[in-house]
């Protein structure tokens, strides 16, 4: 990893060019959040989608400059989210930034063929990354926000997504585990039947610069000694994942905000993978400062894919 903490990554982006497009920037949250990212001096402009009176009323509230920002008028959320698309491909900004607007319409713009955002085949999912006091280095977390029930075919993709978002970050062999309710497979429990197919993927070279491994559930993944405890022997994900996946939504969301919310020194940044641009996508309430440091590892990531080309 090329930063080892949110603070570090904030300071590797700090100063760097930002145009931020943000559709439903008529919203309390994301405004406070533009407003510390432009505090940490990770943002040079963009253009804020929605009700521009409300926008100035809060901007006002929050103390944030708009000077910098075209305001565009909006108040239909779907529109917001097209308007937003089309200010990317205009190249007026550099990734889009979600704010009050519905998951569904943001993601609906974003893969409208038309946009080309999303490569041919492509797939988009969700991906946080996390801090937190108990673990010992960053983690991501997927899919918590787009596919529903994935099948094999987009599990797969979820863990190439999320392998590429890794990879740019400095993990060259992210290491993944395929979190289920246990650890033996059981086809009674179907998660874990496509838990195996894709551990067998990665041994057998279907599925590329990674390891992935499971069925294991979270002890296994983040604690060496909890998985010897289950006996779970071997292997090179127990206590040293670098992505969990859960098997679906029903599963990763509520995991997403319990971390969110419950566990002690969180910090988190969400994004959505598998667009040709960094997509912002936290959960409307999520603390502005997830929101925040969101921008600054979209920030991170489009410069890395610059060094990349």
């Amino acid at each position: 990893m090329k930063f080892k903490d949110f603070d570090e990554l904030v300071r590797l982006v700090k100063g760097k060019s930002n145009r931020i497009v943000s559709p439903g920037a008529n919203n309390a949250e994301v405004i406070e959040a533009i407003k510390i990212a432009d505090g940490y001096g990770l943002i040079s402009g963009g253009v804020l989608i929605g009700d521009t009176a409300r926008i100035k009323s809060l901007a006002a509230a929050a103390k944030l400059d708009l000077e910098k920002f075209e305001l565009c008028e909006c108040l239909d959320k779907a529109e917001m989210c097209k308007l937003a698309v089309a200010c990317i491909k205009q190249g007026k900004g550099d990734f889009l930034v979600k704010g009050g607007v519905d998951t569904s319409f943001y993601a609906k713009a974003i893969l409208d063929k038309e946009a080309k955002l999303v490569p041919e085949g492509g797939t988009l999912s969700h991906f946080v990354l996390f801090q937190t006091a108990h673990y010992h280095k960053l983690f991501g977390v997927a899919d918590a926000a787009l596919l529903i029930s994935p099948t094999l075919e987009q599990k797969r993709k979820i863990i190439d997504n999320s392998v590429g978002i890794m990879r740019a970050l400095g993990v060259d062999k992210p290491k993944v585990a395929m979190i289920c309710p246990v650890e033996k497979v059981n086809p009674k429990v179907p998660s874990t039947v496509d838990a195996d197919e894709l551990s067998k993927m990665s041994r057998d070279g279907r599925i590329l610069n990674c390891v992935v491994e499971g069925p294991y559930d979270v002890y296994i993944a983040v604690d060496r000694k909890l998985a010897d405890e289950k006996g779970v022997q071997g292997g090179e994900v127990p206590g040293q994942v670098d992505i969990m996946v859960f098997p679906d939504l029903d599963a990763a969301n509520p995991v997403y905000k319990s971390i969110t919310y419950f566990a002690e020194g969180m910090k988190s940044a969400a994004l959505v993978a598998g667009a040709v641009v960094p997509v912002i996508l936290p959960s409307r309430t999520d603390p502005p400062q997830t929101k925040a440091y969101s921008i600054a590892l979209a920030s991170f990531i489009k410069d890395q894919k610059k060094v990349a080309a």
